[in-house]
């Protein structure tokens, strides 16, 4: 009986801690085709990572996806000049941002 509350308990418990970083990506739905610059998105360097950043981020590359990057993620290769990438390190704090 006791096994069968503790697993509901550390499934939530597990839940909220997953769901407090962005992973995926995000689109911007009525974006014309374009190219990532990332220049001026580097201000949000050493911010902690949210969804709402990276909203700012996607709006202010110009680009047409955001690909988020936790600790020890692992992308493919392929290059999509409308895409900017995200990456955090553990503490959830934005670490590079980066076109491709």
């Amino acid at each position: 009986m006791m096994r069968v509350t503790i697993l509901p308990l550390a499934l939530a418990a597990s839940a909220c801690m997953a769901g407090s970083l962005p992973t995926g990506g995000l689109d911007a739905a009525d974006a014309p085709p374009a190219s990532c610059t990332a220049t001026e998105a580097q201000q949000f360097i050493g911010r902690k990572a949210s969804s709402s950043i990276g909203r700012g981020i996607l709006d202010m590359s110009k680009s047409r996806k955001l690909r988020w990057g936790g600790p020890d993620s692992v992308f493919t290769m392929d290059y999509r000049k409308d895409r900017v990438n995200v990456i955090y390190d553990a503490n959830g704090i934005i670490t590079r941002i980066y076109c491709g």
